[in-house]
């Protein structure tokens, strides 16, 4: 009846039919007449059916792996096919997996939008409260990657994890140089690299001579010998020559447990299946376009320090079709953040809006009595939005058209405005090429600045008519 009504109208006339209906009909409509709701926690879970199906409405199982058959058991035998519970930490993943195997649809709703009417403390009534909410539609499914993806994601936030704890023990041994007044620090840009690793293990040989120990930098190091000599002139305590051997070894093993991660991810993403694409789009996008054939190929941004030992930009591209580095910005770590964390299956969402609202890159304005009484975007947690967030920050001396972008926004509206912007075109443009398979290519800066130049003289000629003015084209000599 509605798509009937909704034939030949535009989109804001859609918008205003489907409010007028909801206006027109403001009863609530049984969705799910198979529900169930689970209220998760960490020792037992409250399962709530409707009362026609069992007479025992409500029951309680532990978290034991047994308890979880039997409560998959259980909603079967009841004719249940759709289960409602809420992301509560991480005891919903094991009872997710068993109940998705069952092949019931299982709806992963976030506690926030079930928590907003009082009562409802007790645990049997969370549960029924669920199977409410879910019966008459009123529930949102949240995002779930599929499997393999998933354990992507799992050695990439555990690699990440490692990273980050490589990078404490770079801080802790500097910190112990500095308590010694070794001042490596102040004239070498990085600790963690050639040169101040030969330095550092160098000093827990037993070597304390600051000419020699100055002879193992490297000829490329900006800082003369005589520099870096007086700077390895410290007091040698035997305590934080002990905390730095600690450091050392710390760093050493975490360099171990990321080599493991990567050959762990490298196995898992062999595994999985390339990318089908269009034999004709696939022959087309071999045919090198105008703008591609005037800016040439582009190479591959890498990743910055603690890049994987392997060809990961080559498997990303093999398992999603398209070369989501060639876009400004976007190295490999970013991609594989933003894969690992998103999927390659961009039907979840309707269109590249709605995926960047999802990451929380769209304006959220709080309009109250005609007025704006808040401006930003939502307050979201999400792995791809910061990655994102990250790339746009290096396009500032970017010469291309996303850097000319971002610098004119970022002089106009200030720096975190502006990078939240270019997040979000950079998200459009990750929509465009995992769904479509679109290839990106650069316009260059040159165009941006010929279009922008376009638009202000058109805005000026706009202003001038409004003024009464008319604008004489000077004759051609």
């Amino acid at each position: 009846m509605v798509a009937a009504h909704s034939a030949g109208l535009n989109r804001k006339q859609r918008k205003e039919l489907a409010r007028r209906l909801r206006v027109e009909d403001p009863g609530l409509s049984v969705m799910h007449p198979h529900a169930a709701g689970i209220d998760v926690g960490n020792s037992a879970h409250y399962v709530a059916v409707r009362p026609d199906r069992d007479p025992n409405s409500v029951r309680r199982f532990a978290c034991f792996t047994a308890d979880l058959h039997r409560l998959a058991d259980w909603l079967q035998q009841c004719g249940v096919t759709t289960v409602a519970m809420q992301s509560t930490g991480v005891y919903w993943i094991p009872l997710y997996e068993i109940l998705d195997a069952r092949g019931l649809e299982v709806y992963l709703v976030n506690a926030r939008h079930t928590k907003n009417l009082p009562g409802r403390k007790s645990d049997v009534q969370e549960s029924q409260w669920l199977l409410k909410l879910h019966t008459y539609g009123l529930l949102r499914n949240s995002f779930h990657p599929p499997a393999e993806i998933r354990v992507v994601r799992t050695y990439w936030r555990q690699r990440g994890d490692h990273v980050h704890a490589v990078s404490t023990c770079i801080q802790r041994m500097q910190k112990a140089l500095t308590q010694m007044n070794i001042q490596l620090a102040n004239v070498i840009s990085d600790l963690s690299g050639w040169t101040g690793q030969r330095i550092v293990r160098a000093m827990l040989a037993g070597e304390r001579d600051p000419e020699k120990l100055a002879a193992l930098s490297h000829p490329g190091i900006h800082a003369t010998q005589q520099t870096i000599a007086r700077s390895l002139e410290g007091t040698w305590q035997p305590d934080l020559l002990f905390v730095l051997q600690q450091e050392v070894a710390m760093y050493d093993a975490y360099l171990q447990r990321i080599a493991e991660c990567d050959q762990a991810l490298e196995q898992h993403l062999k595994g999985v299946a390339d990318k089908v694409v269009d034999p004709l789009s696939d022959a087309e996008s071999q045919t090198p376009s105008r703008e591609t054939r005037r800016s040439g190929p582009k190479r591959r941004r890498k990743a910055g320090s603690h890049a994987p030992q392997f060809d990961l930009g080559g498997e990303l591209h093999r398992i999603s079709g398209v070369d989501l580095t060639r876009i400004d910005g976007i190295d490999v770590g970013v991609a594989q953040t933003v894969i690992s964390e998103v999927g390659l299956d961009m039907t979840r969402w309707k269109t590249e809006a709605h995926f960047a609202s999802w990451l929380g890159l769209c304006p959220d304005n709080r309009i109250t009595g005609g007025r704006v009484i808040r401006k930003g975007t939502r307050h979201v947690v999400n792995r791809a939005a910061t990655a994102l967030r990250l790339a746009a920050t290096t396009l500032l001396r970017s010469h291309s058209y996303l850097g000319a972008q971002y610098r004119r926004l970022r002089a106009r509206l200030g720096a975190p405005k502006a990078i939240t912007a270019m997040a979000h075109n950079l998200a459009r443009l990750v929509y465009r090429m995992l769904k479509w398979g679109h290839e990106y290519v650069d316009k260059g800066l040159q165009y941006y600045e010929e279009r922008h130049r376009e638009q202000q003289v058109q805005l000026l000629k706009k202003r001038a008519a409004k003024l009464g003015l008319q604008i004489v084209e000077p004759e051609a000599a």
